[in-house]
C-alpha cells in the first residue's frame, strides 16, 4: 500500500508544484486523508521536487543553456555584464541568496513546527488574499528584460516564504512579481527558472542525509520516494506547459478562491477532530 501511497503523492506534487496553491501544503493535507495517515515529511517533499524541477530543465533547456553559457562569458569578459542572459544569470544568483540562508538557519522548525495543519491552511488563505490583491492591482506592464537588482532580491525573499509550507514557491515569487508591475508570463517565468538552483540544493541536501542517516520511521522509502519523483516530473512537465499557455489569458482568480475554500476546508476538519494538526 505504501508503494501506492508515494504515488499519488507524486501525482500531488506534479500537479500542484507549478500551480500557485503550495505543493507542500498539498503533499501534507493529502498525507494525512491516505491509509498511513501521516505527514509525509520534509525530506519527501524536498526530494520529490527534485522531479518536477526536472521538467523545468527541460521545458526551458534553452533558456538555461544560454544564460548560463552568457554568465560565465561574463566572467571572463567575453561578454559584457550588462547582456540580458548574463545579468540574469547574476539576479538568479542574487535572488537565490534569501531562501538559501533562511533554509538553514530555519531547517529544524521548517522540518516540524512549520508543517503544522493549522499554519498551512492560514498561509493558504493569507498568500490567496494577497495573490488576488496583486493580480488585481498590478500594474502588469513590465517585461522580464525589465528586471532589476533590487526586484530579484525581492522576488528572491518572497522566494523563501515558501519555506513554510501553504505559501507556495510559485504563488509567493509571482505575487511579488505582480505587484512590483511585471506581466503574468514574466513574473512566472522568473519564479521558474529562480526556483531551480533552490529545489535542486534542497532536494539533494535532504537525499543526502536521507541516504547518509536513514530515518526508519520515515514513511516511505527510498525507492519508493523516487518512484514518487518520477512520477512528479512526467506530470509536472504537463502542467507547465498549460500554464504558461494559461496564464497568458487568464487571471489567477481561481486559484485563489481554491486556496480560500481550502484553507477554510482544513480549519473544519481540524476543529472537527477529522484531522491532526
Amino acid at each position: 500500500m505504501s508503494w501506492i501511497e508515494a504515488i499519488i503523492l507524486g501525482l500531488v506534487q506534479g500537479l500542484t508544484e507549478f500551480l500557485p496553491i503550495s505543493s507542500s501544503a498539498h503533499l501534507r493535507i493529502v498525507g494525512e486523508f491516505l491509509p498511513g495517515a501521516s505527514d509525509p515529511g520534509a525530506a519527501f517533499t524536498a526530494i520529490t521536487q527534485i522531479g518536477t524541477e526536472l521538467a523545468v530543465l527541460i521545458y526551458f533547456w534553452r533558456d538555461i543553456v544560454h544564460i548560463i553559457t552568457q554568465w560565465a562569458k561574463s566572467l571572463t569578459g567575453a561578454v559584457e555584464r550588462s547582456d540580458p542572459d548574463a545579468r540574469m544569470g547574476w539576479l538568479i544568483i542574487i535572488g537565490s541568496l534569501p531562501i538559501a540562508v533562511l533554509g538553514l538557519l530555519l531547517e529544524d522548525y521548517i522540518d516540524t513546527s512549520f508543517r503544522s495543519l493549522w499554519i498551512v491552511a492560514t498561509m493558504l488563505i493569507v498568500f490567496g488574499v494577497l495573490l488576488a490583491v496583486a493580480d488585481t492591482l498590478g500594474r502588469q506592464v513590465k517585461p522580464l528584460t525589465d528586471l532589476t537588482w533590487r526586484d530579484g532580491l525581492l522576488f528572491g525573499l518572497a522566494q523563501a516564504l515558501a519555506l513554510i509550507p501553504g505559501v507556495s514557491r510559485s504563488g509567493g515569487t509571482i505575487t511579488m512579481g505582480l505587484a512590483l508591475g511585471y506581466t503574468r508570463p514574466a513574473a512566472a517565468r522568473y519564479a521558474f527558472l529562480l526556483a531551480v538552483p533552490a529545489v535542486f540544493a534542497s532536494g539533494f541536501y535532504k537525499l543526502f542525509g536521507a541516504l547518509t542517516e536513514p530515518n526508519v520511521d520515515a514513511p516511505y522509502s527510498m525507492m519508493e520516494t523516487f518512484a514518487a519523483t518520477v512520477v512528479a516530473f512526467i506530470v509536472g512537465y504537463a502542467v507547465i506547459a498549460w500554464l504558461m499557455r494559461f496564464i497568458s489569458s487568464h487571471s489567477f482568480r481561481g486559484f485563489v478562491w481554491y486556496r480560500i475554500l481550502l484553507g477554510l476546508a482544513i480549519y473544519l476538519l481540524l476543529g472537527f477532530g477529522v484531522i491532526n494538526a
